[in-house]
């Protein structure tokens, strides 16, 4: 493991940049930030750097930004303690995740309260690198519709409430950057505008809107989808849903869960058909009982039974999923038959787009954040940088 404090220097390979891919490249980083990306053809190794040499045939991508993530190794978001988000942010790497919105579910007001004050917490108290790195908050929920709820506990259900938000975001010092609501429920438009004209992202989920419902969301400023197909109107040849309009809106990011679970292949194939590698975000959605082996787990204080790669409630509701985001990589690669690069852009891009953050992260390209990750030639995490710092090796310490 790399641990000396000097600059990093990785070479070989193919380097994917915003706009090519370089055989036999390399990267340079100082400070935590990408300051040189190249071919390697006569270059000098310099003493002040640490230089990690991958395979030629090892592709260097950026880290993955996983916008919709509970939690990971026996920890979760709504667990509301240090040691939580500690365990989080240390797991993640070893997917190639890098940084995230660590989210939420609909629960009671006072624990929503507890999980947010936390996450602002740590965030304003500044977070080391060699780590995943917390971006901000997702709320999803309590602001849905019962119809839709799936795993949200239907008894924490509240229609959209400015004030409530309005505490929430203070408590979190104003780290909330996402927002999962149903457009349709009584103050969900003006929720969406509030949300809108204060630089945060609405996004429809849990929700039973009609076609027409969408429209006026969007012209309200809603941008993004929570988990396309799952727990929302489904596609009607009289009646769009919700599912058709985030298939035909080119202003609408929708969120995919592609474990061949929640999403059965062919569907994934069908929104990649129409959304393509610029309208899709690849996320998890994963709970606490990731990494870990089968058994029962808790999720917003119900039972959810973990066995053959599913996690659902007693009644065989889907809660969650245990999927890495490097797996969805894999996945949406043998889904579709998009190339790498495309998968890239729903990994890493595309969230970084919707969250405005792709100015720093997202790609590999100078000035911006050293979120590195190295993959095989079967696309098999091997090795993780966040921001500048060495956080994952296969078969390393690290593991």
């Amino acid at each position: 493991m790399l641990a000396t404090g000097k600059s990093l220097l990785i070479k070989g390979g193919q380097v994917y940049t915003e706009d090519s891919i370089i055989e036999n490249g390399y990267i340079k980083v100082k400070g935590g930030k990408i300051v040189e990306i190249g071919e390697w053809k006569h270059q000098k190794i310099d003493a002040e750097y640490d230089v990690v040499e991958v395979a030629p045939d090892d592709k260097i991508i950026p880290g993955f930004i996983d916008i919709h993530i509970h939690g990971v190794n026996g920890a979760d978001t709504m667990d509301a303690t240090k040691d939580a988000l500690e365990t989080m942010v240390s797991s993640l790497p070893r997917e190639g995740t890098t940084s995230f919105l660590a989210t939420t579910m609909t629960q009671k007001v006072e624990a929503i309260d507890q999980a947010v004050t936390n996450v602002g917490e740590l965030i304003t108290a500044g977070q080391a690198s060699g780590k995943a790195e917390i971006l901000g908050i997702h709320l999803e929920g309590p602001f849905i519709n019962a119809k839709r709820a799936g795993a949200q506990p239907l008894e924490h259900i509240i229609e959209p409430d400015l004030e409530t938000f309005k505490k929430w975001q203070q408590l979190s010092k104003g780290n909330i950057k996402l927002v999962t609501l149903a457009p349709e429920q009584p103050g969900g438009f003006e929720m969406i505008r509030y949300l809108v004209e204060n630089g945060i992202v609405a996004s429809i989920g849990h929700t039973d809107a009609t076609y027409e419902e969408v429209n006026c969301a969007i012209q309200a400023g809603a941008r993004g989808v929570t988990h396309l197909y799952n727990q929302m109107r489904g596609l009607h040849h009289r009646e769009p849903g919700v599912v058709g309009a985030a298939l035909l809106h080119v202003e609408l990011m929708a969120e995919i869960i592609a474990d061949g679970i929640h999403v059965r292949p062919e569907m994934v194939k069908l929104a990649y058909k129409h959304k393509g590698n610029t309208g899709m975000i690849l996320i998890s959605d994963a709970m606490r009982a990731k990494c870990l082996k089968s058994g029962i787990y808790d999720l917003g204080g119900q039972k959810v039974t973990v066995k053959n790669g599913e996690a659902v409630l007693h009644d065989g509701t889907l809660a969650g999923s245990i999927l890495k985001l490097g797996d969805a990589l894999k996945n949406i690669v043998a889904y579709t038959g998009c190339t790498l690069k495309d998968a890239i852009e729903m990994a890493s891009g595309n969230p970084a787009r919707l969250l405005k953050i792709d100015d720093k992260k997202g790609s590999l390209a100078e000035g911006k954040d050293a979120d590195i990750v190295i993959v095989n030639k079967d696309l098999e995490v091997t090795m993780t940088f966040c921001r500048g710092k060495h956080a994952f090796e296969r078969g390393g310490l690290t593991e």
